[in-house]
Order: C-alpha cells, then sequence, then structure tokens
C-alpha cells in the first residue's frame, strides 16, 4: 500500500532510473560539458566557473595518484568548511575513485582520532584552522599524508588562514598541489554504482560515531529523486543555490551535488552564524534555492538585514535536519511568500527519504511524501506495521538507503528490520493521504506519568512568542512523574523573556503534562554546526 502515489502530481514520477548516470562523476561531467563557462561556485567575492573547477580538481587528483598514491576505494578525510576547496577536493576525490570521509572542522581531537582509524584514511585535507586538533592526535591514527588548506586556496585569492602547528608534522600546502600539477590529467578510474563514494559519519549520540556507507547509487538515485519533486526550482543552468549549510553534513552535500549537476551556482557561506556577514553574502545574489534548519530560518526572518535581500529570483526553501516549526515557516511566507519546503532524512539515506511539494498554499506540518522509489512503513516494537494516524518508527527501503555501517556488521543488522527495511529510530505517523508526521526521534521521547511527550511539540509552541528566539526541551527525573519537562529558550536580541508568561503561554495550548514544570534562559542554545538544536548538551547544563 503507497497511498502516497495518488497524491503525486501528475509531472512527478513513480520511479527514477537509479542506473542512469554510471557515478557521480558522470553527473559532473555532464554539467561540465554543458555549462563549462557558467559560475559553479562563488565565495569571498570571487568565483570559479565549472571548467575552472574541473581544472583545479584534476591538478589535485593528478597530485593525490601520482605523489601520494592514491588508488581507488583508498579513504581520503576531508576537513573544511565551506570554502573553495571542498567542491575541488570532492571531484579530484571522485576522479581518482577514492572514498571520502567528511569530517566536521569543528571536531574535537578525540572525535577526530576516533573517526580518522576508524575510517582507516590515510590522507587527509584539513583547514588550516583545524590543523591543532590534528596535530594533537595524528601519531595516534592511520594519517601518513596532510594536505593543508586556506580560505582562497584554487583561486587567485589570497587569504591567510591559520598558523600551521609545529606539532603537526610533515604537510604540503594545497596552494602548491596545484600550482605544481596545474595542467596535469589524472589516469582515469572506472566507476561504477556500487563503488563507495562516501563514508558519513552519523552524529554518535547514543555511541561512537559510526560511518553511513554511501554508494555512486545511493547519491545518484536521491539527486534524481529530489529533483523530480521541484520541476519548478530546477531549471538548468539557471539556478542559484545558497548553501549555508556545511558540505560536510550530507543535507548540503545532496543539494549541491542536485544542483551542480544542473549547471547551477552555489553560494557558498562559510559560517552561516555570523547572520550579519551571511546576509550581506546573499543580499544582491538573486538566489533561487535555499536549504537549511529551523534555527537558521528563523535567524533570519527575526534579523533586520533580511528585509533588503533581494528575492526577485526565489523560488523555494528546503527545510531539514530538525522540525521546522510552524511560527518559522509562517514567518518565512511573510516576506518571501512561500511556505518552507519541509522533508526528511538522515545520512544513512544520502539523505532524503520525503519531501513536500513546491507550492502548497498552507505549512502542512508533515515532511511531505516518499520521493519517488521509495517505500516508508511505520512500525510498532515488533516491527509489525501500525493502522494509518497511528504513531511508531518510521522504516524505509529505497535506492537512496546505505548498504550499512562501515566495518560494523552487528550495527548494521541491528539498523535494519527483518524484511530489510531501515529503521530511522524516529516516531511518526502516516497520514491518509500518504504524507507523514515526525512526531520526535525515540530517544527523546519524554514520559510523563505514563504519557509519551514529545519535545517538537512543546518547542514549537513556546517559539510562537515573538521574544523567543530559539527553544528546546529535554525530561529530567522525577519522583513523583518519572520525569518532567525543562524547557531552555534563547531570547531575540534585545528582548526579555518573562519565564511566567511563557509557561502560562504553554498551558493555553498544551495538555497540563505537556507543560514545562521549569524554564531555563540561556543567550544561546547549543547547536551542532549544521544549526541543529543538541538536546544532549543540555542535559549537561
Amino acid at each position: 500500500m503507497k497511498p502516497w502515489l495518488d497524491s503525486y502530481p501528475s509531472d512527478v514520477p513513480h520511479t527514477v532510473d537509479v542506473d542512469a548516470y554510471d557515478s557521480v562523476l558522470g553527473l559532473f561531467r555532464d554539467a561540465i560539458a554543458k555549462f563549462p563557462d557558467h559560475v559553479a561556485i562563488e565565495c569571498f567575492g570571487a568565483s570559479l566557473t565549472f571548467r575552472e573547477l574541473d581544472n583545479e580538481s584534476d591538478a589535485l587528483a593528478h597530485a593525490l595518484q601520482s605523489r601520494y598514491g592514491v588508488a581507488k576505494g583508498d579513504r581520503i578525510a576531508v576537513m573544511l568548511p565551506n570554502i573553495f576547496a571542498y567542491p575541488i577536493a570532492l571531484l579530484a576525490v571522485l576522479k581518482t575513485g577514492a572514498v571520502q570521509v567528511n569530517v566536521n572542522p569543528l571536531y574535537t581531537p578525540r572525535e577526530l582520532e576516533h573517526q580518522l582509524n576508524d575510517s582507516g584514511a590515510e590522507t587527509i585535507l584539513v583547514y588550516s584552522g583545524s590543523a591543532p586538533s590534528l596535530a594533537a592526535i595524528r601519531h595516534q591514527t592511520s594519517i601518513t599524508r596532510v594536505i593543508t588548506v586556506n580560505p582562497g586556496d584554487g583561486t587567485t585569492l589570497s587569504i591567510p588562514g591559520s598558523d600551521i602547528p609545529e606539532d603537526l608534522g610533515d604537510y604540503t600546502p594545497l596552494a602548491d598541489l596545484l600550482a605544481e600539477h596545474a595542467g596535469k590529467r589524472p589516469q582515469a578510474v572506472p566507476l561504477a554504482g556500487d563503488d563507495v563514494l562516501f563514508l558519513q559519519y552519523t552524529g554518535g549520540t547514543t555511541g561512537p560515531s559510526k560511518g553511513a556507507t554511501l554508494s555512486h547509487r545511493n547519491l545518484i538515485a536521491n539527486t534524481l529523486q529530489f529533483r523530480s519533486f521541484i520541476p519548478a526550482a530546477n531549471e538548468p543552468g539557471a539556478e542559484v543555490v545558497v548553501l549555508a549549510l556545511p558540505m560536510y553534513h550530507i543535507f548540503g552535500l545532496m543539494i549541491f551535488v542536485a544542483y551542480a549537476a544542473i549547471g547551477s551556482k552555489a553560494i557558498l557561506i562559510p559560517n552561516p552564524r555570523d547572520m550579519d556577514a551571511y546576509l550581506a553574502a546573499i543580499k544582491d545574489a538573486g538566489f533561487s534555492v535555499i536549504g537549511g534548519v529551523n534555527t537558521l530560518y528563523a535567524g533570519m526572518t527575526k534579523h533586520p538585514l533580511f528585509k533588503q535581500v533581494d528575492l526577485s529570483r526565489y523560488k523555494v526553501a528546503f527545510g531539514g535536519g530538525s522540525k521546522i516549526f510552524p511560527s518559522t515557516s509562517e514567518a518565512w511566507k511573510a516576506h518571501t511568500g512561500a511556505h518552507i519546503v519541509e522533508g526528511f532524512g538522515l545520512s544513512e539515506t544520502a539523505p532524503i527519504l520525503t519531501l513536500n511539494l513546491m507550492g502548497q498554499n498552507r505549512f502542512s506540518g508533515t515532511v511531505g511524501y516518499p520521493v519517488p522509489s521509495t517505500d516508508v512503513k511505520v512500525v510498532d516494537d515488533n516491527e509489525q506495521e501500525v493502522p494509518i494516524g497511528t504513531p511508531g518508527e518510521l522504516c524505509a527501503s529505497g535506492p537512496q538507503v546505505m548498504r550499512g555501517y562501515w566495518n560494523r556488521i552487528q550495527e548494521t543488522e541491528a539498523a535494519f528490520t527483518r524484511d530489510g527495511y531501515f529503521k530511522t529510530g524516529d516516531v511518526a505517523v502516516m497520514h491518509p493521504d500518504g504524507q507523514f508526521e515526525i512526531v520526535d526521534r525515540k530517544k527523546d521521547m519524554i514520559l510523563v506519568s505514563g504519557f509519551n511527550v514529545y519535545p517538537n511539540e512543546i518547542e514549537a509552541v513556546a517559539a510562537e512568542l515573538p521574544e523567543v528566539a530559539e527553544a528546546a526541551c529535554i525530561g529530567i527525573p522525577d519522583e513523583k512523574t518519572g520525569e518532567r519537562i525543562r524547557l531552555f529558550v534563547a531570547p531575540v536580541a534585545g528582548a526579555d523573556v518573562d519565564e511566567e508568561a511563557l509557561i502560562s503561554h504553554c498551558r493555553q495550548s498544551l495538555a497540563s503534562y505537556k507543560v514545562p514544570k521549569e524554564v531555563t534562559i540561556l543567550e544561546e542554545l547549543p547547536k551542532s554546526n549544521v544549526g541543529k538544536i543538541l538536546r544532549k548538551d543540555l542535559r549537561n547544563l
């Protein structure tokens, strides 16, 4: 039973051809051939065309092969923010047939050591500002080759990076490699859909971070699935995409791949937390597409500079990574004329499983319909499907779902149902028309006097108050009720949050057992570098 297929518009296919390209490199080569002189990347006021991106990545790929002996299947760690070197490295890794290990440049030495050793990476491209973390643990890892990167590398820009610590050991600046190997082409490597493309490490909230093994076919499938749902924002050679989401995160990476494949320009935002600089960078860009999390959109709509942003070519905003609050989407629509198009997915699913359709007149509060060639079901603790409208764990199968976790057979087996569906760990309900609503993460659910309480619901109510910029809640032990609810909020700049007024507001919209018993005011809530609020960090406050 797939009721969502009846809800598809006539121009949305039920399936996609996952073998339309032999590899993700084929997607890029298609764009390079059709749009060689179109701008591919813009950052720091400079740009690279698709031809220049191809040439720079050729130079790096040649260096990786000839100087470092990189071969197909080798793991290469890429520890970079959204700067020119990231897409250059991505394309170079593709050309060598290696496996890209995406690494958060803000990782601590402990986090970095685990990921490097788990992946077995021997080569790393590391942002100069992240070099101290690598220096602290390099000799406890498999890394033998280090390439350091500054912000302007790959262009004529000369932007100094951070000083490289002396204890890093031997390293080569990326700029030197690109100059030395300029004009040289790498040896061609045969690629196929089943070849591993990325090791995308999960957040590790319930244990050591695990590497989701994503193949070329996974990314090709998700690119085509995503594009099939957005025909009005999919014009070859014409779209301009704001990449505030970091590309080391699968959401930002997939959006980049999907739009680069049709010759779009990507505006790279290295640090979206600097809202003044971020809005200045996109103010006159005439962007048509943007992706982000709830906190990004909420911050934009509440910032005075947002009123000056050119929206003349705007088409769509995609939301994911965390639940989009209705109040955020309503504020976004008031500025742009359209709601945020919310979707759902995970690192393990490359990432999109479901997506809302463009052009909806109201904010659905759901994460939309399963994308083509995808099957989704909701099950109970015994892996039995539950009736429509009943909460349960959302499970999915499709060509975008990973093959498993890197070198973790038991964890892989535990992540799938007996009939082969990936268990997302999210509580969801299916609506009669086939839309899915995410209630919350299973592990974040709060149990108050035997009642299930989902933090997203409380946070959305709190965020309705204009003086509240961010909200998050957790359950804390309580002798009488098992758990009680503690709400954390960050106020809008210059505003004050009245705790009693906030609790009173919650009481008007929530059942008594859902009303927070405690409110803590923080200047800013802890967030991942993607902008997702980290409830687990609030438990330590």
